[in-house]
């Protein structure tokens, strides 16, 4: 029987904005774009909430749910640095870490360097470990599967913990209202609420058929889950990432090609910068713009030899927005990616990607 946990930073991104100043403790904070742009929160604090403000709302839209509300730009250098100083803490317990982004990891203790049988104590010993080091707070759950373990872990949010043995993790899941599921997004819980799919109960009482009817390949997913059954490992070492961009969706349709090129050297800097950090380099340039109207357009080009200079970035993009019908037609968003990377590193740090103004 395995011994996983889930370990969750709370609101983390406002959080380090909160603990780094004081002026905004209390106070319901927003890191993402401004109000008047067309910016989405990427993080929330707890006193946000409460007005009903959550994650990849438009910043508008925040701004109309509470005035006092505080929007702050979001500083990716100060969150990579917590989140590896929160990784250094895990590896004093195990080796075998499954980031899942900055601020959530599943950790594996089944064997772990402590020698401590239980992983409950594992799990209150790491959260204690990240307050006294970071001054944050962190949620954990505990239980046999990775499945269990991350649902658990929202269970008792902010700054608490959930333990579900292997005598009462069917029982849970029975219980578990079909949206809670991991894997369940909006689309798929009407789906199944359509269905007549309200809990695990409900889930559990449709054959292996039936899903393979309505939900292809996440059949078996959803027939196992149900039965509080999930054999997926802890994977101690993530597959290289395949690719890296950054977009900017404008405050103001553009149609100035000056102004689009100014945005695209942004761009070119910022993806340059993510790259050298991570010592990657990529063969393939993505140039992706979309219209006024929302139509999507990409513009692809493949070198022999693989880059990560912002100038060259930049002057290949330029190249690649000639071929598109930028300043013709107005521009809603821009975004710079590569791919084909050549994996300078044995171990890449994942990049999360936030669309903000």
């Amino acid at each position: 029987m395995k011994k996983i946990i889930h370990i969750d930073m709370d609101a983390f991104f406002a959080s380090v904005e909160q603990r780094d100043k004081p002026s905004l403790r209390g106070k319901p904070v927003v890191v993402g774009g401004q109000p008047d742009s067309r910016g989405v929160v990427a993080a929330a604090s707890y006193e946000a909430r409460q007005y009903g403000i959550h994650s990849a709302m438009s910043c508008s839209q925040a701004y109309r749910k509470c005035h006092q509300t505080v929007f702050i730009k979001p500083r990716f250098d100060a969150y990579k640095a917590v989140s590896a100083q929160i990784r250094r803490i895990f590896l004093d317990y195990t080796d075998t870490i499954e980031p899942l982004s900055l601020d959530e990891a599943y950790l594996d203790v089944t064997d772990n360097k402590k020698q401590q049988a239980s992983a409950t104590i594992i799990a209150e010993q790491i959260r204690r470990d990240i307050y006294q080091q970071t001054g944050l707070t962190a949620s954990a759950g505990v239980s046999y599967n990775k499945f269990l373990a991350k649902t658990a872990s929202d269970i008792n949010k902010p700054n608490g913990i959930k333990v579900i043995l292997p005598e009462e993790g069917e029982a849970f899941v029975a219980k578990l209202p079909i949206g809670q599921f991991y894997g369940v997004g909006k689309v798929t819980e009407k789906k199944m609420q359509q269905l007549g799919i309200q809990t695990g109960k409900d889930l559990k009482e449709k054959s292996l058929e039936f899903l393979k009817q309505h939900f292809k390949s996440s059949a078996n997913y959803f027939y196992n889950v149900s039965r509080g059954i999930d054999e997926r490992p802890v994977k101690g070492h993530r597959s290289p990432r395949k690719s890296l961009s950054n977009e900017t969706t404008f405050a103001h349709d553009i149609d100035d090609i000056k102004e689009l090129k100014s945005y695209l050297r942004q761009l070119a800097e910022e993806v340059a910068d993510d790259l050298q950090q991570q010592n990657l380099m990529g063969k393939t340039i993505t140039l992706k713009v979309k219209y006024d109207n929302f139509e999507q357009v990409t513009r692809s080009q493949t070198f022999p030899q693989a880059l990560n200079d912002e100038k060259q970035i930049y002057r290949i993009c330029k190249n690649l927005l000639r071929n598109t019908d930028a300043g013709l037609r107005k521009v809603r968003l821009l975004g710079v990616g590569l791919s084909s990377f050549n994996h300078q590193a044995s171990e890449q740090v994942q990049q999360m990607e936030f669309q903000f103004v």
